[in-house]
């Protein structure tokens, strides 16, 4: 019986990175000449996976979140890892955004990727297992094929690869 390998598609945010990245931010933010009156706030919640940026004004909010993003790419984590929602009013004026940090494939973009990969006609099996994907085949190409594809692929989230066997 021929031996299947297989691996599985996970989107996963290394914390401490994004940890990193945040207080670089905070940092820059505070050193930066025309937002160093903004009182800018950002915040990482490791538990309930989002940052919150509170600062003075729309220009404080947009120049904070760019900072933001450019700091994630220096350390490796993807962007779309990022879904940023509309900035709300505060007391005194203030704008607070919440920015949530996408951990784990959802059950609707594993389906996107399962129903690409089914379309693709390769001869793999790809199974959804909680927050991943798990793809198998008799052959290493196929495998190949499927990461090419899915990385190719303009998904709205962040995706690698693990488990190879």
């Amino acid at each position: 019986m021929p031996q299947n390998h297989s691996f599985d598609i996970v989107s996963e945010i290394d914390f401490q990175e994004a940890d990193n990245a945040v207080n670089q931010a905070v940092k820059e933010i505070h050193q930066r000449y025309d937002l160093k009156d903004a009182n800018t706030e950002i915040e990482l919640n490791k538990k309930d996976k989002f940052i919150s940026i509170n600062s003075k004004d729309d220009y404080s909010v947009k120049a904070s979140i760019d900072i933001l993003e450019t700091k994630f790419i220096r350390r490796g984590i993807s962007v779309k890892a990022l879904k940023i929602n509309v900035p709300e009013q505060t007391a005194g004026g203030r704008l607070k955004v919440k920015i949530e940090l996408q951990s784990g494939i959802s059950k609707d973009n594993a389906k996107i990727i399962t129903k690409m990969i089914k379309d693709s006609k390769l001869k793999v099996t790809a199974q959804i297992q909680d927050e991943q994907v798990r793809i198998q085949a008799p052959k290493i190409d196929d495998l190949q094929a499927v990461i090419k594809l899915v990385k190719d692929a303009d998904l709205n989230f962040p995706t690698q690869f693990v488990n190879m066997k």
